[in-house]
């Protein structure tokens, strides 16, 4: 997948400060972030390229663990390197807010800090181990996260080896698919 759609280093709106996190998509739409904002579009912000179909394994998880019954328009691929971060955010660009975000994490772990609906709302810290599915819906859609710290490597089961062939050691993987338009 990376191949046909390769990993980005997107930017904020205001102050063009790169993120920390590398990201793609796959899907008919992506998300992405540059001078221009937040958005979702159907290609590439580099090379223009339509993004890869929505992954196998990411359909059957929506199917099993989301609990809506309109399929995802986007699946955010994100790709954490040992210091990467995601400061608290809403997720709020999808114009289907009934639909849940659902998160998949692999590779390294994560710590994972969630509040309430307003950013200064109390928050907690939940360790995301790969494997790990999380989903984010129903009253509880427009929360605070982001992630706030990759854990060492040691924290896998079997230090030694990658966690998935191909993400370097070290590394998170997070897959996020999200239905994106209302159902027509």
């Amino acid at each position: 997948m990376l191949a046909a759609a390769p990993a980005y280093t997107p930017r904020m709106p205001r102050t063009d400060k790169p993120f920390s996190v590398r990201m793609t998509n796959a899907g008919p739409l992506g998300w992405v972030s540059d001078r221009a904002g937040y958005r979702y579009q159907p290609h590439h912000p580099e090379t223009g390229a339509p993004w890869p179909p929505l992954p196998p394994t990411v359909l059957r998880a929506w199917a099993e663990l989301a609990g809506y019954p309109h399929l995802p328009e986007a699946c955010l691929i994100n790709l954490y390197g040992p210091e990467a971060r995601m400061g608290l955010h809403q997720d709020r660009d999808e114009r289907d807010l009934a639909a849940p975000v659902l998160s998949l994490s692999l590779g390294a772990p994560a710590l994972f800090r969630y509040g309430g609906l307003k950013r200064t709302d109390p928050t907690r810290s939940l360790r995301l181990r790969p494997g790990d599915a999380l989903v984010i819906g129903g009253t509880s859609r427009l929360i605070f996260h982001g992630i706030d710290r990759i854990l060492p490597a040691g924290d896998l089961v079997d230090p030694g080896e990658p966690a998935l062939p191909g993400l370097p050691l070290g590394w998170r993987l997070n897959l996020t698919a999200r239905r994106v338009s209302p159902p027509a």
